[in-house]
């Protein structure tokens, strides 16, 4: 059969039709390979969720108390929803649960929300690093513990310390450790102007004060090697056996043997703690160079009163040398100010 050009047949045994007689309708779509079903950005609401709490985290998974507090507790292993995105899970943050909740072995669990964080404790691996780490979620103060002796205090690791915990908007507490080596009476004068409140240990004393401020708190344990934090925690919570380890004679520093963040609930349910690894280094290149005079109590009345404007407190007409010789502050303790900001700077300690 001949046909004009422009012409040709229909599908089947149909007539004739020219090409501007086709529409969309007359047009095959194969399906992909995934499917012909539209992509949504609707996500479920889950309201239906289990709320929970990350007590550690390990390649992965997620260990999580169920429904805390409640008096019907579960241990449960979760993973993180594909919803979630990049969004980090870290311990001490309140999720949402879905799956199985039982906590029977082998069972696994989703965790589909992180709900808004009252603080965050951040530090990166050095001053100039860009990138920072949340350690903790939602805890109420910081227990900055140090050791008197064996090894010697390193109070330039405190000061670092204490700024990240009030950027992190918590509350610091030093726990001064080995009484029994060496007299805390130098060190304690030596913070006493900026008013943090301390406790004082020794191995094997009574630990009747330092329960009485982590009571009815979530209270997080920070302090580099060595120092003595995993025998506090296991003194507070027997049943933590956390490993603990010697001081090397030689380097003074102690070796890593909490290995990452766990969360434990004190007896009686009076709080929690939050045991962290050992740290040699407390980077602070998230905290605003404004934010760390906040760490300094005795030496901010002196900036906002003698220092020209946006003084950077390291320039030579800086106004805290004079606030410094009338003896409004110790010349360590603007020492300590300037080595932060020095380091914040990417200057070497």
């Amino acid at each position: 059969m001949d046909v004009d050009a422009g012409v040709r047949l229909t599908a089947g045994n149909g007539p004739l039709a020219r090409k501007h007689d086709y529409d969309e309708d007359d047009v095959r779509v194969r399906p992909g390979r995934r499917g012909s079903r539209p992509r949504t950005r609707r996500r479920p609401a889950h309201e239906d969720a289990s709320p929970g709490l990350v007590t550690a985290v390990d390649r992965g998974r997620y260990r999580c108390l169920a429904d805390p507090g409640t008096g019907d507790e579960r241990a449960v292993t979760a993973m993180r929803a594909r919803e979630l995105g990049r969004k980090g899970v870290v311990v001490g943050d309140r999720v949402a649960l879905v799956g199985d909740v039982t906590g029977a072995q082998d069972t696994l669990a989703r965790i589909v929300r992180v709900e808004p964080r009252t603080s965050a404790l951040r530090r990166t691996a050095d001053d100039t690093d860009p990138f920072e780490r949340i350690i903790v979620a939602n805890a109420d103060s910081l227990v900055i513990v140090t050791a008197l002796a064996d090894p010697e205090p390193r109070p330039r690791m405190i000061d670092r310390q204490l700024v990240a915990a009030y950027d992190a908007g918590m509350d610091p507490l030093l726990c001064l450790t080995k009484a029994d080596l060496a007299s805390p009476d130098a060190l304690v004068a030596e913070y006493a102007p900026l008013g943090v409140p301390y406790v004082v240990t020794e191995r094997g004393g009574d630990l009747g004060e330092l329960r009485g401020r982590l009571t009815g708190r979530t209270s997080v344990l920070v302090g580099h090697s060595g120092v003595g934090k995993s025998t506090l925690v296991n003194a507070l919570v027997p049943d933590a056996e956390r490993a603990v380890s010697h001081v090397n004679a030689v380097t003074g520093r102690g070796r890593h043997t909490s290995s990452s963040a766990l969360a434990l609930e004190l007896p009686g349910g009076d709080g929690w703690i939050i045991d962290t690894p050992g740290v040699r280094s407390f980077g602070l290149a998230h905290v605003e160079p404004e934010n760390v005079l906040g760490a300094f109590d005795d030496l901010a009345e002196g900036a906002a009163e003698r220092c020209p404007p946006r003084c950077d407190h390291l320039q030579d007409d800086c106004g805290l040398d004079g606030w410094v010789e009338e003896g409004h502050a110790s010349r360590a303790r603007l020492d300590s100010l300037r080595r932060l900001l020095a380091a914040r700077e990417g200057e070497p300690e």
